[in-house]
């Protein structure tokens, strides 16, 4: 049997396709002539993989082509741009890699073409003034970092923290001291309250350390190992250490070692070990404006789901490991870390009209609420996550305030979480000069096809100008970024992840970003959070059971009269539930999985089906998609008549009755479907398996990583109903022919669980990045502040300009000056008057200049009104106007002031 030809790794496709399309040069020309017989037209995978079907009538001849290399290219093929008589396409090899070609249909001649050039015939289906417009603004965020180091193999996608570590070793082993001398440098800025830590000014110089430490290590080796700190620490202070070594004369002679290890002889362990042990991060703020940000009554409120949830878990862990750094460290430090959101005065029940608020189970982490204002006052209501970027430079300005008065000093790092808390978390990062980490959660792009080429069609309702633009600010400007997945960076063998989709991509009439994230860049990193073990555990653990929600849940479930909490009724409450809980969004597929249910009459057989989520009442909503779906939900009730098999609960905000609640479905036998068309992670999906539920999740995102296939549960394709129902049926089909099968699906998601997702895993390693990129901040301040002016112009000339245009309601405001803040700390607020000294910071970039700030459009109608600029200042700050000015009329500015920016980069790296 002839071998299936290969694409080798040095063969571009601009070389193997041209042979490829000679093997069966009829059928492609055919192929083509059908690729090219509707004009302009962006081609998908599905369609050209259908043309291709098509065109090829003889059965060989369709699986010749299909398995050999031409199919191959094909079915890499992310999409095909149509421009009669060209169709360029590109070609995705493999995750991270992009190639782009065209071809000509009437000879089938091959080029290779560029990233602009492709972009070009893209715009050309959507705008083709624009397309050939010489002026048509493009951004390159790559041509401003040539000099960053980058990862080169798919594998490595996703260790930036690794690769760092082994660079920086790197640099400590060559000959020179020099290497040496920003290391020894971080050490010596090391202080808190106004005291040195680690070392004094005594160390000098890299030799004076090395022989130090030595003769530090022959002193404390010879301690018992568990003497106090205190008993040996002017002996230290005489050799020119300070306190922050360690609480032990073990531990401290251990690190001691360590330090010693790394200047002599580096490797990336031994770095690692060494960054974690520094007493450099004391503070944290973590920015999450939009929803209703609470501790309580707000799970299923419009755009607050699982990030509260994971923020909220994700705050107690790292005080946890904090706590126990600074232990060790042998240090008396209070830590700090603020989840910085919006104040809402109309918060419908909730604690989102209070300003500060403890967060229950910590001792010194807090929730900070900050409203949005305009020159209108203090917004009232809630406001969709899509019509926020208006308020959100006068609210980082507040925010900033608000910190620095709380922390009486600057944070040591901050978080932003999805594309408004990104944005806020790089001003303020820029601003002040501090460590930024980012959490994308889910980036709007990847959930709407060609949300970029069909902006213009989606802007009045979503205004993903202004996300998008803002996702690649907060992208390029922060120092590490976290993820959950692989697949969220770089998605699959089919799918690009969310991440990838940003590499390259134009919004015709706006702008062409031929190069946007780079996904091979060491900024990104996985690291997987886990679920409060408190409230989601085995349902087999009957003694932690909470069994006192067990006569609502009962209620809830199965109580066949309808009230404002349920509606439909289960008529055999002896057949196992599936079971699904998510936001009313279209993306999170509720409705889908409803319809897959209705059409399946085997697994109406089997199961009952329940659903929490959302309102009833669609006027109850204001979200615009949350609405849709409520009345698609009530159709397909009606039109399948799932009355007596279906349980349609209203969203739940009680964390701990939706534990047991899980728990209460795995005691029917039942399972959990998460069928979202895209999850970024899937926080539901660890619950339901933490609490032993057996569980089919979405084969599109993170779920597909979380879930071994077949071993720890199920994949499912949200886009294939019919396949993903009956794989559903047929685990239930299993369970009833097997009674011990459904056990061990569900201790196998559980081992899963604890093997690799825990919140004290995600701590330690979110705390290691935040020390390491701090010292790599340092190494490369230059470059970093050239990048960050580059940014900022891109800020300050798109951004700003797209942030006005959205519009505003014309009422509901409070007047300034904002209320005093409501105390609700059970701990009790910091105590001012101590000021935490940081670890050194690469220098602040420079601050936003005194411009009117954006000052939003009123709605009226629901259109998009001129722009109008009021400068609103607040306290101390002045905001004189600046008359606004086309984007277009700066390309020229740009563009000169891109080229000294560069050449400025060229010039210090071949220098080194």
């Amino acid at each position: 049997m002839a071998s299936v030809p290969a694409l080798k790794r040095a063969d571009s496709i601009a070389e193997t396709m041209p042979d490829a399309l000679r093997q069966s040069r009829y059928y492609m020309k055919k192929v083509f002539a059908r690729f090219v017989g509707d004009g302009k037209r962006l081609l998908k995978p599905q369609h050209i993989m259908e043309e291709v079907e098509n065109s090829i009538e003889d059965g060989n001849e369709k699986s010749k082509v299909l398995r050999g290399l031409l199919g191959y290219i094909l079915n890499s093929t992310q999409e095909a741009a149509v421009v009669p008589p060209y169709v360029a396409f590109s070609v995705r090899p493999n995750p991270g890699f992009s190639e782009f070609v065209k071809v000509n249909a009437d000879d089938l001649a091959v080029d290779g073409i560029s990233v602009t050039e492709y972009l070009k015939f893209k715009e050309m289906i959507y705008d083709e003034n624009w397309a050939n417009d010489e002026n048509a603004l493009e951004v390159d965020f790559g041509s401003i970092d040539f000099s960053r180091p980058r990862m080169t193999l798919p594998s490595s996608i996703g260790n930036g923290l690794n690769f760092i570590l082994k660079l920086i070793s790197s640099r400590l082993n060559a000959t020179s001291s020099d290497y040496a001398k920003p290391l020894l440098g971080y050490l010596l800025e090391l202080n808190y309250h106004g005291q040195n830590l680690m070392i004094n000014e005594t160390m000098d110089s890299v030799e004076k350390l090395e022989t130090s430490l030595i003769r530090a290590q022959s002193f404390v080796s010879a301690l018992p190992k568990e003497t106090p700190f205190l008993n040996f620490e002017q002996r230290l202070k005489d050799m020119g250490f300070e306190k922050g070594w360690g609480d032990t004369a073990e531990r401290v002679n251990e690190r001691m070692w360590t330090l010693s290890e790394v200047l002599q002889a580096p490797d990336s362990v031994k770095l690692e070990s060494f960054f974690s042990s520094l007493p450099n991060t004391f503070n944290i703020v973590i920015f999450s404006p939009h929803g209703y940000f609470g501790q309580s009554d707000v799970l299923g409120l419009p755009d607050t789901g699982g990030q509260v949830v994971y923020i909220l878990d994700q705050v107690r862990a790292l005080e946890e490991e904090m706590l126990l750094r600074i232990k060790q460290q042998g240090l008396a430090v209070k830590p700090q870390i603020l989840v910085v959101t919006r104040l809402i005065p109309d918060s419908r029940g909730t604690k989102c009209n209070v300003e500060l608020e403890a967060i229950v189970n910590t001792k010194h982490s807090h929730i900070l609420r900050v409203p949005f204002r305009t020159d209108k006052g203090i917004l009232r209501h809630w406001v969709s996550r899509f019509d926020i970027y208006p308020y959100l430079e006068t609210f980082v300005q507040d925010a900033t305030a608000k910190i620095l008065q709380h922390m009486d000093c600057k944070p040591d790092l901050v978080i932003g979480n999805y594309s408004d808390g990104n944005l806020v978390a790089s001003l303020m990062a820029a601003k002040l000069g501090i460590t930024q980490g980012t959490i994308a959660h889910a980036l709007e792009k990847t959930k709407y096809e060609d949300s970029d080429a069909k902006w213009k069609d989606f802007d009045t309702k979503y205004h993903f100008s202004c996300q998008f633009t803002a996702d690649l600010i907060s992208m390029n400007s922060t120092d590490f970024i976290i993820t959950s997945t692989f697949q969220e960076i770089s998605g699959g063998k089919d799918r690009p992840g969310q991440y990838e989709s940003h590499t390259a991509f134009t919004m015709p009439g706006l702008c062409r970003v031929v190069s946007g994230i780079d996904v091979f860049d060491p900024k990104f990193n996985i690291a997987a959070p886990g679920a409060d073990q408190s409230v989601y555990f085995s349902h087999s653990d009957k003694r932690q059971r909470f069994t006192k929600f067990h006569p609502s849940i009962e209620q809830m479930v199965y109580n066949k009269e309808e009230n404002d909490e349920h509606i439909g009724f289960l008529a055999d409450k002896k057949k196992p539930i599936i079971f699904s809980m998510a936001r009313l969004d279209k993306v999170k597929n509720l409705s889908g999985l409803v319809e897959w249910f209705g059409r399946n009459k085997r697994l109406r057989n089997l199961v009952n089906l329940v659903i929490v989520g959302g309102f009833f009442d669609p006027s109850k909503s204001k979200d615009r998609e949350e609405i849709a779906e409520i009345i698609k939900l009530h159709a397909l009730v009606k039109e399948y008549q799932l009355n007596g098999q279906f349980r349609w609960i209203a969203a739940q905000t009680d964390r701990y009755r939706n534990g047991e609640l899980y728990r209460c479905i795995a005691d029917t036998k039942g399972a959990f479907v998460q069928p979202a068309l895209y999850e970024a992670f899937g926080l539901t999906v660890i619950e339901a398996m933490n609490c032993g539920l057996p569980t089919f999740a979405t084969n599109q995102g993170g779920p597909a990583e979380i879930i071994v296939d077949g071993v720890s549960g199920f994949h499912i394709d949200p886009n294939n109903g019919e396949e993903s129902s009956n794989k559903i049926a047929d685990f239930f089909e299993r369970c009833k022919a097997d009674g011990e099968y459904w056990k061990k699906m569900s201790a196998a998601g559980l081992q899963r669980i604890y093997e690799c997702y825990t919140w004290k895993i995600y701590a330690n390693k979110v705390l290691n990045m935040a020390s390491t990129y701090g010292f790599w901040r340092q190494l490369r301040k230059e470059q970093k502040l050239a990048k960050q002016s580059y940014i900022h112009m891109f800020y300050s000339l798109l951004f700003r300009t797209l942030a006005r245009s959205v519009p505003v309601p014309s009422d509901g405001f409070e007047p300034v000056p904002m209320p005093k803040a409501i105390a609700a700390a059970d701990h009790g607020q910091p105590k001012s008057g101590t000021t935490v000294s940081k670890p050194p910071q690469a220098a602040a970039a420079p601050p936003l200049p005194p411009v009117a700030l954006i000052t939003p459009t009123p709605r009226d109608g629901g259109g998009l009104e001129q722009i109008t600029k009021q400068p609103i200042s607040p306290p101390d700050v002045p905001s004189p106007n600046r008359p606004t000015r086309c984007i277009w009329n700066c390309f020229f500015v740009i563009f000169a002031f891109m080229c000294l920016v560069y050449y400025k980069i060229k010039n210090m790296y071949y220098s080194l």
